[in-house]
């Protein structure tokens, strides 16, 4: 059973459309739903989020329904997670557990594990008297219960001791994501983020770019672990387009907290993909979501590109043209069928032109190396010879015009 709040100043739809989400996520995690219910209240209850009639009455369709685990919508304290249980009778979680569940089964690097297991460990803190699974799951299924409360100091001192632990596991994942960065930036290559709200088609795109093979799918975090691919352009621009996991309405805060050491590439990125699905009718939430968390993570005032995707589900052309009107700059393709994808591409060129800058070099013939570098990592416009020298006028990123300083000729 699925339980969200009306509150004041939120209309039904609003909440049933956070239901409909949340539904979705309930069957990635491999759940079945049985029922929505919303209930209408004037405030939150401390003690049991909404009142206790409502439970009464809920539990009692449960009972009917056969219903095995209810999740609510919203962060429950411990104390009324506690509550609900005694009250239900059957597991009770929140929306923050689910999410949490879903990026445990989705995790598949050593340093997708690390987080998930961080952010997990941060929210199971404070909620040690309801449940405590020893840093393990018993059993299958979610938000699944653990043996009692026995120990319960031990407990949250492993817990704490078990958080130390990965914080400073994810601080040297941290350092090596920023060689590897240094490395990327000598390589003379600008570094495009693919970003968007949950199932919006960013590996998709990916795929159709860079001739890749992702695995996507038509359910939320289909992608959890970032990858980086090489994109060539026309005239032999090259980036690195790295895809990033989905945002989404709510996200858990620890979860950003935790995946900070992942999210690092959008802050450092050179320009941002956004992708937003044109079908959706949530569009304008799903791009208040994605700005809301590229907040958190300082990010607002990145270069930015919009791809609104998905346009072979639209079947009014006019549902286009509104988005591309309200969203200027945008281009509308569809990273499935293949189509806008020159647009696209041209506009993030354009977008990057000034990333490399024109110079002028006379390199000795017999550095081969160097002239080398330069044709690899730059974009050399003019070759010619002269007095034992290879005068090449040439575009190089910021990093690779300092590496060959010296050969450029200052006319």
């Amino acid at each position: 059973m699925l339980v969200g709040a009306e509150l004041p100043g939120l209309s039904r739809w609003d909440v049933e459309d956070h239901l409909r989400e949340l539904a979705l996520l309930a069957d990635t995690a491999g759940a079945a739903v049985v029922r929505k219910e919303i209930a209408r209240c004037r405030g939150l209850s401390p003690s049991r989020y909404i009142g206790r009639g409502k439970v009464r009455e809920l539990a009692e369709r449960c009972h009917i329904d056969g219903v095995e685990v209810v999740i609510f919508d919203d962060d429950l304290g411990p104390a009324q997670a506690r509550n609900l249980e005694k009250d239900f009778g059957i597991k009770v979680i929140d929306r923050t557990e689910l999410i949490l569940d879903i990026f445990a089964q989705h995790a598949r690097t050593r340093e997708g594990k690390i987080q998930i297991e961080l952010a997990q460990l941060v929210y199971l803190l404070p909620r040690l008297k309801r449940r405590w699974t020893h840093l393990s799951r018993q059993e299958g299924g979610i938000g699944v219960r653990g043996p009692g409360e026995t120990q319960i100091e031990v407990d949250r001192r492993r817990v704490r001791q078990r958080i130390g632990k990965l914080t400073a596991e994810l601080a040297e994942v941290r350092k090596h994501r920023a060689t590897q960065r240094q490395q990327r930036q000598r390589g003379g290559w600008p570094v495009v983020s693919i970003i968007g709200y949950t199932n919006s088609g960013k590996s998709t795109l990916m795929n159709t770019l860079t001739s890749s093979r992702f695995a996507v799918g038509d359910r939320l975090f289909a992608t959890l672990d970032p990858a980086t691919r090489i994109l060539v352009f026309p005239d032999n621009f090259k980036i690195l387009l790295t895809d990033t996991v989905g945002f989404i309405r709510k996200l858990p805060h620890q979860l950003i907290e935790a995946f900070k050491a992942t999210l690092e590439e959008v802050v450092q990125s050179d320009l941002l993909l956004h992708v937003l699905d044109l079908s959706s009718p949530t569009i304008e939430e799903n791009n208040l979501a994605v700005n809301n968390v590229l907040k958190e993570l300082n990010a607002i005032g990145r270069p930015m590109v919009m791809a609104l995707n998905k346009t072979d589900k639209v079947v009014r052309k006019a549902r286009i043209d509104k988005y591309l009107r309200l969203f200027p700059g945008s281009v509308a393709i569809s990273a499935k069928e293949k189509t806008g994808l020159s647009d696209l591409m041209a506009m993030i060129r354009e977008a990057l032109s000034g990333w490399r800058e024109f110079v002028r070099l006379a390199v000795p013939q017999g550095d081969g190396r160097t002239i080398a570098l330069i044709h690899e990592k730059g974009n050399v416009l003019r070759k010619r010879y002269l007095d034992g020298n290879v005068l090449l006028d040439a575009e190089l990123s910021p990093g690779l015009k300092r590496a060959v300083e010296k050969y450029i000729r200052h006319e």
